[in-house]
């Protein structure tokens, strides 16, 4: 456990439920544990070092930390700390939000000591500076399987068959309306292709599902293209491994891990021109990008991708995420934002 002493930065999760927000934290605080960095707040996983949040509100006052908030109420929580309880906390955010900001939004991010945007596109929205630290995998969990027939065999499904998947939320703004359109085309096309939507649909898409799901039975191809219950995060590696072509056809996104997850396991990808997927995916080199909500196009780069050479793609795929997207990566450059924060040649806070 580690010291109150030698907690040098506290990341806030005010999010019960799983989100993309509380997965990068228990993803990354293990990583920086050593380097006196914990987590605060619920829904943390056990293996995660963690303090209660009255904790995180009364360490000793004798030391500057970081308060590393990722949502706006974390923001706001910060802005108290230093403010009303005279807490010594930098504050930091970190944005992959790709929209126009509320008013509200803009005031607690101009009381931040630094900002940290998730993309290119992400900082372009952001009224000031921020540094651009993509998210990186882990790449010692989502590698690529030793024998892709074995993993599809650990799972019941048929060796020879070719299975293209998607993996998220099951609704409207993720596109699984499109990727199912398409997959129906593309199994009519192709016999030997099946399609797989991983994931679940909460309850006010419901109806979505039972929607696409009717349309597959229409098309008569209920056998063929499957709704995966959502996968325990601690076996989701073991689909992408079993994938032999991944689609993300988000028609909004705000960073988006799936397409590394797919490529670190050896998995070509196809996906939308949304959230941080140009600045995952090397067109014609690790897969395919095209624009949101096109069905039709959809159908033709799958149909394409499955013609070609998928090993080699996905070889491809695997080297460009390990090179550039390893999720060690990604904490060594928030490790220094932080000591930048907590060097003594910064001004005093606001």
């Amino acid at each position: 456990m580690t010291r109150p002493a030698d907690i040098r930065v506290v990341a806030p999760n005010f999010k019960r439920r799983l989100s993309g927000v509380t997965a990068t934290i228990a993803r990354l605080v293990p990583l920086m544990a050593g380097r006196g960095v914990v987590a605060t707040g619920p829904g943390m996983p056990a293996d995660v070092p963690h303090i209660p949040l009255w904790r995180a509100a009364t360490l000793p006052n004798t030391r500057w930390r970081v308060w590393h908030a990722r949502r706006n109420t974390e923001m706001l929580a910060g802005l108290v700390l230093r403010h009303v309880l005279r807490r010594r906390f930098r504050l930091l955010f970190t944005s992959a939000s790709q929209r126009v900001h509320t008013g509200y939004t803009r005031w607690l991010i101009a009381r931040m000591d630094a900002v940290i945007a998730t993309s290119s596109k992400t900082a372009s929205y952001l009224a000031g500076a921020a540094a651009v630290i993509p998210h990186g995998i882990d790449t010692a969990r989502f590698s690529p399987p030793e024998d892709r027939r074995a993993a599809k065999a650990a799972l019941g499904l048929p060796q020879d068959d070719i299975f293209v998947g998607c993996v998220g939320r099951i609704r409207h703004q993720k596109g699984t309306d499109v990727f199912v359109d398409a997959m129906i085309a593309v199994c009519k096309a192709d016999r030997r292709v099946r399609g797989a939507v991983i994931g679940r649909a909460t309850e006010k898409h419901v109806e979505f599902q039972e929607r696409l799901e009717q349309r597959i039975r229409n098309a008569g191809l209920h056998h063929r293209i499957r709704f995966v219950p959502e996968v325990p995060v601690d076996r989701i590696a073991e689909w992408y491994r079993a994938l032999d072509l991944f689609v993300a056809p988000q028609r909004w996104e705000g960073f988006g891990l799936t397409p590394l997850e797919a490529m670190a396991s050896g998995v070509p990808v196809i996906a939308t021109r949304v959230g941080a997927f140009e600045d995952l995916v090397v067109d014609g080199q690790t897969g395919t990008l095209l624009a949101p909500g096109d069905r039709a196009a959809m159908e033709r780069a799958i149909l394409d991708a499955l013609s070609g050479d998928l090993d080699a793609m996905g070889r491809a795929a695997y080297r460009h995420v390990t090179e550039n997207f390893r999720i060690e990566r990604e904490a060594e450059a928030i490790l220094a934002v932080y000591d930048g924060l907590l060097d003594e040649a910064w001004k005093e806070p606001k």
